[in-house]
């Protein structure tokens, strides 16, 4: 069984994350992001612009999804966590998360309107390595 701290070192090392909101008709959409700008705990703090349509699903259903993984030669290793989505607009988050280069994808800088965060709460997830799988609580 990995531990928390495992799983997090793990998740740290990956480059990419997929995200999984429903839409208006129950189904999963899932979108690879670039990894997550901040992790606490079981919170995981996203960049996105404030006009996609993930963040119109997350606004009406906040059920969500994040999965890592890491293909090696030999191994395939997952981690899939389920929890619930948040839109944050304040300016405190966003101050928070910003990085020197993102007028790249936000050209009115920190305070551009579709600049926001999303902020994953996990609450449970699944392990996957070595054809074998485990359930965890976090």
């Amino acid at each position: 069984m990995k531990t928390k701290d495992q799983i997090l070192e793990f998740i740290g090392k990956q480059k990419v994350a997929f995200i999984a909101s429903v839409d208006e008709d129950g189904f999963p959409n899932i979108k690879a992001m670039l990894m997550p700008r901040k992790i606490e705990e079981n919170l995981f703090y996203f960049t996105t612009n404030t006009s996609s349509l993930r963040v119109s699903q997350y606004q009406q259903n906040e059920k969500a999804s994040i999965y890592f993984f890491n293909k090696g030669r030999f191994r395939y290793e997952g981690v899939m966590l389920i929890g619930t989505m948040e839109v944050l607009e304040d300016s405190q988050t966003k101050q928070d998360i910003w990085r020197t280069g993102d007028t790249m994808f936000y050209k009115k800088g920190v305070t551009d309107p579709d600049y926001c965060v999303l902020r994953f709460t996990a609450i449970k997830g699944r392990y996957y390595c070595d054809l074998k799988t485990e359930s965890f609580q976090l």
